[in-house]
């Protein structure tokens, strides 16, 4: 027996924005800093909407917000890193989640890393792996932008760290 689906007229209801935030907490994300070096000031943005997209070749996803700083930083910058983040990373990711913070200069004084040698980014020291990122394609999408890379390189510095999870609005570990 196949069971078929009529169309939905185009009036359709939609989610709300509440009930599909609420849907989507269900889901366990990984957490990652997405960096960016903006004339030799260090730029960062906690993600959880980072993805492989392809293995050949090595493709990689960012969702960041339409019209946010770092939207703005990567419609300019075409050379970026992402560090994916352990559970001892927890402060820093909310750190660099902060709205309205002044500075991340002063944010990443604090925080221990490298310059990346393809990107320039900044690399978080003791992240699980890190990966450095050239733009191929900008996407926008309803209120976000989608930003595709190819991945230039790829490290895993720590392969046996727990890696910092969201889950429900909150930052978790692993068990």
């Amino acid at each position: 027996m196949t069971s078929q689906t009529s169309p939905q007229p185009a009036s359709s209801p939609l989610a709300t924005p509440d009930e599909f935030r609420a849907a989507l907490s269900q889901l366990a994300a990984g957490v990652a800093l997405v960096t960016v070096d903006d004339e030799g000031e260090p730029a960062g943005m906690t993600a959880t909407s980072f993805l492989s997209v392809s293995l050949e070749p090595p493709l990689v996803l960012v969702s960041v917000r339409e019209d946010s700083r770092m939207d703005e930083l990567l419609s300019r910058v075409d050379r970026w890193a992402v560090s994916l983040l352990g559970e001892e990373h927890r402060a820093l990711a909310g750190r660099f989640a902060m709205k309205g913070r002044l500075s991340d200069r002063l944010l990443f004084a604090d925080t221990p890393h490298t310059t990346g040698g393809l990107s320039g980014a900044p690399l978080v020291t003791g992240a699980l792996a890190t990966v450095e990122c050239r733009t191929e394609q900008r996407i926008p999408a309803g209120d976000h932008t989608l930003v595709l890379g190819r991945v230039l390189q790829a490290l895993v510095p720590d392969p046996g760290g727990r890696p910092l999870l969201y889950f429900r609005g909150d930052y978790r570990r692993i068990g």
